[in-house]
């Protein structure tokens, strides 16, 4: 059940004084479910860390509580 390119929303959009604000989302490279250890994989495969990917990985670890893997 390999997955390519799922996106997950780490903020939805919001309305400030009349503008709206875009969502917030990660997109994963891999996504899988592992019957054996019953557990949700997000694998990310990184050439470079930018400033906004490692924020972005603080965000969905913190909201989806899974830890994803870099390779």
């Amino acid at each position: 059940d390999l997955e390519l390119q799922k996106t997950f929303i780490l903020q939805p959009s919001f309305k400030l004084n009349n503008k709206t604000r875009r969502q917030i989302t990660y997109k994963a490279d891999f996504t899988y479910f592992s019957n054996e250890d019953n557990k949700m994989h997000v694998i990310d495969v990184k050439g470079f860390k930018t400033d906004v990917y490692n924020v972005k990985k603080k965000m969905f670890e913190y909201k989806y509580g899974i830890e994803i893997e870099e390779i």
